[in-house]
């Protein structure tokens, strides 16, 4: 992604906090479980935390977090929902932690907005000898006819190759690499998916992808035209009507320093 767009999407958010925190989904204890198998400690930190979506399964967890968000508007919901983590303004690419000062870095669909020409030396320099850096994206299962459809209908700025589970680890298998010629801090990536249902209504799943931030950037008549095929197209299947499973799977990246 070009720096100019990463900058556009990535400050989108802001204006959604709200409707971000309410909608979005939090991840599968057994993906972040998985991330921090091999880390060397219990100190973590949230990186990109956004409204606070990871930071929650990780307080569940019993880990020691601190969560680092650039966003004003997501930082004050995050701290709202959770009064007793440590939430501090920053960014991947100014992280304000000593060095080696946490176990391991997560990254809940965030890490594909970092600069890692940048990020990638500033996360090696916070993480312990040791340590690791992982990502991880909640992704809608294609692999079920109605998921499939939803996003043809959807398009790709609604649902795009992050967002899906035949896509995601194509999409996402260098995010922990510079695309310059910056060198790697980080080496070869594992992958793997873990089951995480969410229960949804029609409208809720139809605020929920509101949220992406495609969505977000996209002039208000092309925006409320995507949302109307989207409600068309859910309104038309008999899996979403009512209350339903939405099915889901969160994905995640992970890797150690070089």
């Amino acid at each position: 992604m070009e720096q100019d767009v990463r900058e556009l999407h990535a400050l989108s958010f802001g204006p959604a906090a709200v409707e971000y925190a309410e909608h979005r989904p939090d991840y599968a204890p057994a993906a972040v479980r998985w991330a921090l198998e091999s880390a060397p400690g219990a100190r973590v930190l949230d990186l990109g935390a956004g409204t606070g979506k990871l930071t929650v399964t990780l307080v569940a967890l019993g880990v020691d977090v601190v969560a680092v968000e650039p966003d004003p508007a997501m930082l004050t919901q995050l701290r709202g929902a959770l009064p007793d983590v440590r939430a501090l303004s920053g960014s991947a690419e100014a992280i304000p932690l000593p060095d080696e000062s946490v176990d391991a870095v997560l990254a809940g669909n965030a890490m594909h907005w970092f600069d890692m020409a940048v990020a990638g030396p500033e996360i090696a320099r916070v993480l312990a000898p040791g340590g690791v850096l992982a990502g991880l994206w909640n992704v809608m299962d294609d692999r079920v006819d109605w998921i499939a459809g939803l996003e043809r209908v959807s398009g790709r700025a609604a649902i795009g190759p992050r967002d899906t589970f035949s896509s995601w680890r194509a999409a996402t298998a260098g995010l922990h690499l510079p695309d310059t010629n910056a060198s790697a801090r980080f080496g070869s990536a594992e992958q793997s998916e873990f089951p995480h249902g969410q229960r949804r209504t029609a409208d809720s799943l139809v605020a929920t992808i509101a949220t992406r931030a495609g969505m977000l950037v996209m002039p208000e008549p092309e925006r409320e035209a995507t949302l109307g095929r989207i409600r068309a197209f859910l309104a038309s299947r008999p899996e979403t009507s009512g209350e339903f499973a939405l099915p889901m799977l969160t994905g995640v990246l992970r890797t150690g320093q070089l």
